[in-house]
């Protein structure tokens, strides 16, 4: 069982930017898949970033698409979420997640985000508030 932990939450102004990361407690192969996910009151929870080790692939959100970058150190079981240029609607709770699978979904790779269904671990979440 793969327990995660993020940090790196808080409340910035529209135009900052945060890194938040998040630790593994256990080591994590590079192929399998990591993500970041958001969810505001009142909606569902949302692909935001992931990176799927067995082909390389990332996939982004067309919403943070040039302003947020998701990486990982393996040495460190670390993944990150690179968020710059934030925005209002940026405000959520963001969540990391980890999962067995090293390739993307057929879903995931037809609506060219992240689907919840590819991920079997997930953090408690950090909150982000930007304010305009």
């Amino acid at each position: 069982q793969v327990q995660l932990v993020e940090s790196g939450g808080g409340s910035v102004q529209a135009g900052g930017t945060l890194l938040l990361s998040c630790a593994a407690s256990t080591y994590t192969s590079t192929s399998n898949c990591k993500g970041w996910f958001r969810q505001s009151p009142g909606k569902e929870r949302e692909g935001v970033a992931a990176i799927y080790g067995g082909d390389g692939t990332t996939y982004y959100a067309d919403s943070v698409k040039g302003r947020f970058t998701i990486s990982q150190d393996n040495a460190k079981s670390t993944i990150y979420l690179q968020m710059n240029s934030l925005k209002p609607e940026d405000t959520a709770m963001y969540y990391c997640a980890a999962g067995n699978r090293e390739y993307p979904s057929y879903f995931t790779q037809l609506a060219g985000t992240p689907a919840v269904a590819d991920f079997d671990y997930w953090g408690q979440g950090t909150q982000v508030t930007v304010s305009s």
